[in-house]
Formats: structure tokens, sequence, C-alpha cells
């Protein structure tokens, strides 16, 4: 009987690894023309997973050409040494990973992607249309290496409504998202600096400043925020934080430790800090704290910001703001680069901001993300793992914390819930200091669910964690 591992697929679906297993082992010639594949059942039992997860399989290897079925008889391999068909590259399981496509799973908690539906196409088309028209000489014309100064200004207006931030549209540089703009950062403040991410963190900001040559530290986020002693301790210069909504611990910094961290940066010219605000839209309870930005009198703040949360995962366009001070140092090192974003992108997106679009859109959004919260928090507290459930940080953003009291590990759970079509992380997978480490608390991203989905994945989890409950 054939035998695959399921212990490490990356992103992909159970039925796309398996698919992708079979396929190397037929393209190798491990699998012989004419051989017989498992029946379906005996095959799923033999794998601990389902027969649809077979059957998904199976079905794309015969669309692919790589598999024939008999009726009655069953499945069996191709003889590809006689066709026309071009022989694709063999991929090791590391390359499989990377080049994975989009998942689907009956629930996605470890995705962050919007609803499609909530975009406001026919709104944006509009828009598209009138700038086209409107503009049609100045599309025409490279935007200045910032940015084009009408969505600088448009962005200016609203974080002066909306964050209580008093910004200049020439503080502002426009990027293609944050990771591009993290890479500006190094070049302008230096790759001699040390720069301190936050553990546990979002993994990808250590790794942009680690391959622009920056000197990373993993520093501790405390109950209260990232530790001002552990940043003193590994001599940071620049300290990477989200106060207001942190990843993936969905924790808040208090403005006491705001106003601490800022005491910190003070003390040494050198300092400063990267407030990483790429969710505050989204605080479902209360009113949002301050940025650290708006109550900066040192300037020592480089505010960020992006519209892949509040627009859509895909709308690539992201912004920070300098003090200051900064203007000339960046314009004098980095004004030869070209504004990345599109000039049509960016005057749309002015306008979007500007009419009043964009304020209608986060709210319809606020307004259906605590929806979905309320129902998932609501349908978890109502179940029957309720005891064996804890959740933490529900009040901001569009993730939050789940902690189960389970007697396997991590690991073993998300196995578990695998085999039941719910991929799911451990807020274990985000830290890199061991010494830090926590087990069973699990990183609940909802941002990507349907009514019915949340509904069945709250099922799937019942029964799973009442399987394996303390």
């Amino acid at each position: 009987m054939l035998t695959y591992s399921f212990t490490d697929i990356g992103s992909d679906s159970l039925y796309e690894h398996l698919y992708k297993c079979i396929k190397n082992d037929i393209i190798q010639g491990v699998l012989k023309p004419g051989e017989k594949l498992p029946s379906k059942r005996s095959f799923a039992k033999n794998l601990g997973i389902s027969v649809i997860t077979i059957e998904n399989s199976y079905e794309q290897l015969v669309a692919e050409g790589y598999i024939y079925s008999i009726p009655k008889k069953g499945f069996f391999i191709a003889d590809l040494q006689n066709t026309t068909m071009k022989k694709p590259i063999v991929l090791s399981a590391e390359n499989m990973q990377m080049t994975s496509g989009e998942s689907k799973y009956l629930a996605d908690f470890a995705s962050n992607r919007a609803i499609g539906a909530l975009f406001p196409f026919s709104i944006w088309a509009k828009l598209l249309r009138e700038c086209l028209h409107d503009f049609q000489e100045a599309l025409l014309i490279s935007s200045p290496s910032g940015g084009s100064i009408y969505l600088r200004e448009s962005i200016a207006k609203h974080l002066q409504e909306f964050h209580g931030m008093t910004v200049n549209p020439e503080q502002i540089i426009i990027g293609t998202g944050t990771e591009q703009l993290y890479g500006q950062i190094v070049q302008l403040l230096g790759h001699d600096k040390i720069y301190g991410v936050e553990d546990p963190g979002y993994p990808k900001v250590a790794q942009v400043y680690e391959v622009n040559a920056a000197k990373v530290k993993y520093v501790k986020f405390e109950d209260d925020g990232i530790s001002i002693v552990d940043l003193e301790q590994q001599k940071v210069q620049v300290a990477h934080t989200s106060p207001s909504h942190q990843f993936p611990t969905g924790l808040v910094t208090p403005i006491s430790k705001r106003y601490e961290l800022l005491g910190w940066a003070s003390k040494d010219k050198e300092r400063y800090i990267i407030e990483d605000d790429y969710d505050s839209e989204f605080r479902m309870v209360g009113q949002p704290i301050p940025t650290l930005r708006s109550i900066d009198t040192m300037e020592k703040v480089i505010y960020m910001n992006t519209f892949s949360k509040s627009i859509a995962t895909t709308m690539r366009i992201s912004y920070m703001v300098l003090p200051k001070h900064l203007l000339n140092l960046y314009y004098k090192k980095l004004s030869f680069y070209t504004c990345p974003v599109t000039t049509l992108i960016q005057y749309s997106l002015a306008r979007f901001i500007e009419e009043g679009y964009f304020e209608k859109h986060i709210n319809r959004m606020r307004t259906y993300y605590g929806k979905q919260r309320e129902l998932l928090v609501k349908l978890i507290q109502k179940s029957r793992m309720a005891k064996y459930a804890s959740i933490y940080e529900a009040d901001a953003g569009l993730h939050f914390i789940l902690r189960f009291d389970i007697r396997c590990s991590d690991e073993e759970f998300k196995q578990r819930m695998e085999r039941r079509g719910i991929r799911i992380c451990a807020l274990s997978e985000y830290f890199k200091r061991e010494e830090n480490k926590t087990e069973n608390y699990f990183v609940i991203n909802y941002s990507s669910f349907t009514e019915e989905q949340i509904r069945e994945a709250v099922k799937q989890l019942t029964q799973e964690v009442l399987l394996v409950k303390r």
C-alpha cells in the first residue's frame, strides 16, 4: 500500500499535497505505467484522511493525464512516454511548498485574506474611469519618489481626521507594501543599526530586515508590549512594534507603556521606533488608543500603515510617515527611486479617500467583521468545548488567540485538524526564542470566513477538542 507523510505540507491542502506526491512518483518512475492505484476507501483508511481528499487528488491526476480510470476496476498509472506531454520539472518537498497555490480548506484560520464580496468593485471602476478622463496628462508623468502629492495630501487629511496625527504631505512616502518600505528604512537609517523585532512576531519583518543586511535582535513581547528591559540589554537602536494590535498575540499596548517606549527612544539620538499600524481601523470595542506617532514630541516615530487590510489584501499600497528631520536625508539618499505604485492607482485611491468612500468602506467592513467575530466567539462559548477553551484579545483587529486545555502538542493538534480540513496556526510557531514559547495557544484569523464556514469550523474544533481534552 502506498504511504505518504503529511507532517510538513506547508500551505497546501491535504489533497494538493497527496496529488503532488503521487505525481512526483509517476514522473520519477516509482509508479509504473499500468500499475493500479489503491481504492479510494482503503487508501483513505491507510493514510488516515478522508475519502473526499483521495477523490479530489485522483480527479486532479486524471484531469492532467497522469492516471486514468476504468469503470468498476479502479485507477491506473498512464504511460507518459508515448505522449507529447512536456515532462514537468520534478519538485522537491521544499520546492513544492514554495510553489504551492491557493489552499482549499474547509476553513483556514491561518489565512488573513478578505472576503472578495466586500470590495467596492463598482465604485473603484468608476473612479478609475474618472481619473483616466480627468488626469490624462498627469498620468503619463512619473510621480516623485515619495509618491503622488495628490494621494499624500489625501492620506495626510485622513490621518488628521481619524488618528489625530498632524502630518505634512511631504513626510508621507508611498510604497507597494510595507515590506518594500522596511527595506528603504534600513537604507535610510543604516545597515549598521541593530533592529529589534517582537518575539513572537510577524516572521516577514525580520526576514526583510535580514535580506537588507540589517542586524536583527528578537525582543521579548510582554503582556503590556515590547520589553523595554530587553531593548536595553540587546542594545537595540531601532524598535519595530505594532502597539495597536500586535501580531500574533493580539495584545494592545496601553498608553503608559507607549510613553515608556517613547522615553526609551528619546535617550539616544540614534534610536527610533517603527510603529506598524497595520490593522488599527478594526478595533471592535471601545475607542482607539492614540498612535505613538500622535503623542511623539521628539520625532522618534516612523509611522507605517497599509491599505492591504483596510481595502483588499491585493491592494499593494502602503505608506510611511517620516519625522521631519529625516526628510532631507531621505531625499538625499533615496530620491533616485521611482515610486513603484502606478500613477493611475495612486490617483484613484486619492479620490477614494477624498470623496468619503474609504470611510464608508471601513465602516462597512468593521460592521461585517464585528458580526463575524461576535458569531465565532458566541459559538465557541456555547459549544461543548467551552470549558476547555479560553479566548484572548478579541476586541481589536481581525484575529484573536484561542487557548485549549488539551493533552497533545501544538503540532499534533494541528495535524488532527488538518485531517478534518481545518488549517490552524499555533502561537508557538511565531517564537524565535525557545524560552518565551507557550503551548496550546492558537491564532484565529477569521477575516476570510463565511457564516457557514464559521459554524462548521467550530463544530469540527469542538469534536477534536473533546477527543484530546485533559
